[in-house]
């Protein structure tokens, strides 16, 4: 065998360590469920790839505040950041779900609009910059959604002051 015949070479640890990818962006598996790891300018990208793929229909969109646990587990490749937004994804067609963990830097912290991909996905969108402070770029409507527009912070983040609201009682002195 010559020196550049390495058809029955044995595997280099390099090329054992490759992640697995899905449209360029790094895989995981949770309890059977395939995650994918998009970075922030690889995320609209890959959810028209997996609208292409038959994922049509947004679940859930969330965010997640990791400040106390930047340490977590994430897949070979993928930096964590304080902010992760999570999206679960439906091919009702297909049977298949999927979801999208994109982590999100406390300096600044936007990511762009499903809106215009998945109309369903407002909702959920503005819920999470109401609790969270994520910025959706492109939003139509960035507006809190659950907490009144004059208050002040993000409720869910974890450096947030718990704080509290006197209760007065009928009848108790004052």
């Amino acid at each position: 065998m010559s020196e550049t015949d390495t058809t029955d070479a044995p595997e280099t640890e390099a090329e054992s360590t490759e992640p697995e990818l899905l449209h360029g962006c790094v895989v995981g598996d949770s309890h059977g469920q395939t995650v994918v790891f998009p970075t922030r300018e690889q995320y609209l990208d890959l959810a028209k790839a997996l609208a292409d793929d038959g994922y049509v229909m947004v679940v859930d969109l969330c965010g997640v505040d990791y400040l106390e646990y930047m340490d977590r587990p994430l897949p070979a490749g993928v930096t964590a950041e304080r902010f992760e937004v999570v999206v679960n994804l439906l091919d009702l067609a297909n049977r298949r779900r999927i979801r999208i963990r994109v982590q999100v830097p406390e300096h600044d912290a936007t990511l762009p609009s499903l809106f215009d991909l998945h109309p369903g996905a407002e909702a959920f969108e503005r819920e999470t910059f109401d609790m969270f402070g994520v910025t959706f770029t492109d939003h139509p409507d960035m507006t809190r959604i659950l907490m009144p527009e004059d208050w002040i912070g993000h409720p869910l983040r974890k450096d947030y002051d718990v704080g509290r609201i006197p209760v007065q009682f009928k009848g108790s002195p004052s």
